[in-house]
């Protein structure tokens, strides 16, 4: 970014100093974040003694809070950014210590619950203020979004290793402790955030939101507002909208790229590669890493190339990328049983293809949220920025186990599961462009 005078890299002061602690702040949240990923499976088979299936349950609860939640949070969120992001971070917190005491299944359930819940209500809040900072800099729009999903990346990485040294150390129930006291130091820095919204203008501005949300009027980005037909909630008005929809068809293939990257990528990485599970992890960090380079891309070219194309792009790619991963692998298989050619290594190209799919998901994401703060009826920011992000929640919750039908039923065919998920990003994908050729 240039440097302009009373800037700092560009951007105005008042932004930048806000910016910057959000980013130190989501950092360390990330560090307790990446402790505790490749924990929970673990932790509830050994803890709880439980089946594949009541795993899946267990990690899929937060994602029932987060679509149940998505619209109050995002309402609560536009009348006051740090209420939302602080009440939802100590939501975090408590949630994460729950987890690390629970000794009964029901216990970790609604800990896992609460979890999604407060990490609903914290993230509605953060995606309000990073869009109220992207206002003040629009030309940055995706270079901002890019920064933060960087840092995330990278707290992730520092966050892993550290949190396999505590669970060989301590025990997996120390991980979620490493995770609480990430979000107890991101509730303070948050606490040290100003107010993006202006306190002169909260008291007319939280009720034009709520009065938007009950008549079905939606401000516009560009002033005034668009009545919807008809409907009484923010978002049946915005789900009218084709750009809206697309948002959300795409955020949905997101979703299901990500299940299939939990059930189906650990266990082809550890079958195709030299060095089984251990192998496997360090797939999925590298996927993490590509985000440091996935998201600044993204964004760069967001802001100079227009978000829309960068979108629909970089979604097409990452939904290629698997879907060509049972093409490889049941070409490596069927070459290898013939005994034909020269000899084919399954495992790096599929280590290629799932760098590949990740690198295209960072990318997308700057360009997503760019688009979502631009399209925003100004005064319902945090609402309707939740909306894609709702359908995507929803989609995850039975993502897992429609792919992990898909795999019983056709067994014989290696990858299946994710060439499944690639289409449905490709769909995904096509639905976008169409939403945003008109707009």
């Amino acid at each position: 970014m240039p440097h302009a005078s009373g800037a700092v890299f560009g951007l105005p002061r008042d932004t930048f100093v806000p910016f910057a602690l959000l980013l130190l702040a989501q950092f360390i949240l990330f560090i307790g974040v990446g402790a505790v990923i490749p924990t929970l499976p673990l932790f509830a088979k050994e803890s709880f003694g439980l089946s594949n299936a009541a795993n899946g349950i267990v990690i899929g609860a937060p994602a029932i809070a987060l679509l149940v939640l998505a619209r109050p949070s995002g309402g609560f969120a536009d009348e006051a950014r740090k209420p939302a992001m602080m009440a939802g971070m100590g939501l975090i917190a408590l949630s994460d210590l729950a987890t690390a005491l629970a000794t009964e299944l029901p216990v970790l359930v609604l800990a896992r619950l609460g979890l999604g819940a407060g990490r609903c209500v914290s993230e509605c809040g953060e995606r309000g203020y990073l869009a109220d900072l992207a206002s003040r800099a629009p030309k940055y729009r995706g270079e901002l979004a890019a920064a933060q999903q960087a840092v995330c990346a990278l707290g992730i990485a520092v966050g892993s290793p550290l949190g396999g040294y505590a669970v060989e150390a301590y025990g997996p129930r120390a991980a979620f402790l490493c995770v609480v006291a990430a979000a107890l130091v991101t509730l303070g820095l948050y606490a040290l955030l100003p107010e993006t919204l202006d306190a002169a203008a909260l008291p007319a501005r939280a009720p034009l939101a709520r009065r938007s949300r009950a008549s079905g009027a939606i401000a516009s980005p560009v002033g005034g507002e668009a009545e919807g037909e008809g409907s009484t909630e923010l978002w049946a008005t915005l789900a009218q909208r084709d750009e809206w929809r697309g948002l959300a068809a795409c955020q949905v293939g997101l979703q299901v790229g990500f299940a299939a990257k939990v059930t189906s990528v650990p266990l082809l990485a550890a079958a195709l590669l030299p060095g089984g599970a251990l192998a496997a992890g360090s797939l999925l960090s590298a996927a993490a890493l590509t985000g440091l380079v996935g998201a600044p891309l993204g964004g760069w070219l967001a802001d100079r190339q227009g978000a829309r194309s960068v979108a629909v792009g970089a979604a097409t790619i990452s939904a290629l990328g698997l879907m060509a991963v049972p093409l490889v692998l049941n070409k490596a298989r069927v070459a290898g049983a013939l005994e034909e050619g020269p000899p084919f290594d399954a495992g790096l190209v599929f280590s290629a293809l799932i760098l590949l799919w990740s690198l295209g998901v960072t990318a997308l994401g700057p360009a997503l949220t760019a688009i979502g703060q631009e399209l925003a009826p100004k005064g319902s920011e945090a609402t309707a920025l939740a909306l894609p992000r709702a359908v995507g929640d929803g989609a995850y919750i039975l993502a897992p186990f429609l792919l992990g039908l898909v795999g019983d039923a056709l067994p014989g065919v290696l990858g299946v599961e994710c060439g499944v998920a690639g289409l449905v990003g490709l769909v995904g994908a096509l639905v976008l462009a169409r939403g945003l050729t008109d707009t």
